[in-house]
C-alpha cells in the first residue's frame, strides 16, 4: 500500500489522530506520524507509534540514521502527506514555506500531493489571513477535507471542527486512487 506521512498539530482534536493512524495502519498503510511540539501537549508519541507500529518523528533535530537529514527521505518516500488535524498555525507556516518544525520541513521537501484537514475555532477558520494561506495552499496543489459544523472545543457552535475520521480516511482513499 502507500507510504503516509501523518502531521498531526497543536489541536484538542489530535486525539483522533490515533483513531487515522490505527485504520490507515489496518487498512496495509505504511503509516509515519509527524508530531509538532504543540501536538505534544495533547498526544503521545507512544499511542501513535503503537498504532501505526512505527517510531514517532517530534523534533527535526533529533535525526540519528545516517548522513543525510531524516525528513528528506521522508518527503521523497511519501505517497500522501495527510496532517490531520492542521491549526491556524501550521497552515500560515506551509503557506509562506516556514520549515521550523519536522512537519513542515516535510511538507516543504515533499512532492506528494498534500491532503489537509483543519480543526480550528470557526472565527479562526474565517479570518482573512487564514482564508488567504487556504488559497495559497490551494494554489500549491495542497487538497483539503473542510472542517465541520457542530460543537466546538472552546464553546462556540459553528464551522471549524475536524472531519469525521472516516470522511478523512475516503478523502485519502480518493486523492490515493487519483494518484496511481
Amino acid at each position: 500500500m502507500s507510504r503516509i506521512i501523518l502531521g498531526v498539530t497543536g489541536s484538542i482534536a489530535a486525539y483522533k489522530a490515533a483513531d487515522l493512524a490505527s485504520q490507515l495502519t489496518k487498512a496495509g498503510h505504511r503509516v509515519t506520524c509527524v508530531l509538532t511540539p504543540s501536538a505534544l501537549e495533547f498526544v503521545t508519541p507512544l499511542t501513535l507509534s503503537t498504532l501505526s507500529k512505527n517510531p514517532v518523528i517530534t523534533d527535526l533535530f533529533a535525526e540519528t540514521d545516517g548522513w543525510q537529514p531524516g525528513h528528506i527521505p521522508l518527503a521523497d518516500a511519501a505517497d500522501l502527506p495527510l496532517i490531520a488535524p492542521a491549526t491556524a498555525n501550521i497552515l500560515a507556516s506551509m503557506a509562506h514555506g516556514f520549515a521550523n518544525d519536522a512537519l513542515t520541513a516535510i511538507a516543504l521537501a515533499t512532492r506528494a500531493p498534500i491532503l489537509i484537514a483543519p480543526a480550528m475555532n470557526g472565527k479562526m477558520w474565517q479570518h482573512p489571513a487564514t482564508l488567504k494561506n487556504i488559497e495559497t495552499l490551494r494554489s500549491y496543489g495542497a487538497h483539503f477535507v473542510e472542517p465541520a459544523e457542530g460543537m466546538l472545543a472552546c464553546g462556540y457552535e459553528g464551522v471549524g471542527r475536524l472531519a469525521e475520521v472516516e470522511t478523512i480516511l475516503q478523502a485519502v482513499k480518493s486523492l490515493l486512487s487519483t494518484k496511481k
